[in-house]
């Protein structure tokens, strides 16, 4: 791997430990905020295979809604996200837009 494909997955390892607790961010924000705006793919892939610790039942699609590969499936996200308070009827997470995270860069 790359030296910037490394300081890419370093940033997203650092930004999804940083989200709050019962906030969200979607892998597009991920990727933007880590400076390669077109890379949510990228990011999805590193959430599947990525480090067990970090939180990333607080990753969701740029809709609003679960990810499907989300180790357990999506009944296992919502019920981490509903214990955080934040409620996802039908896999999408109610007050989407109060609830996303933007960080201060």
């Amino acid at each position: 791997m790359t030296g910037n494909q490394d300081n890419f997955r370093t940033r997203v390892y650092g930004l999804v430990a940083e989200i709050p607790t019962g906030r969200v961010m979607t892998y597009g924000d991920i990727a933007a905020c880590c400076g390669v705006a077109h890379a949510a793919r990228i990011v999805g892939g590193l959430a599947h295979f990525g480090p067990s610790e970090l939180p990333w039942h607080r990753v969701i699609n740029r809709f609003g809604g679960l990810a499907s590969g989300f180790p357990g499936g999506r009944e296992v996200q919502s019920a981490l996200l509903a214990a955080e308070g934040v409620e996802c009827p039908d896999y999408i997470v109610s007050n989407f837009k109060e609830l996303r995270w933007q960080p201060i860069i």
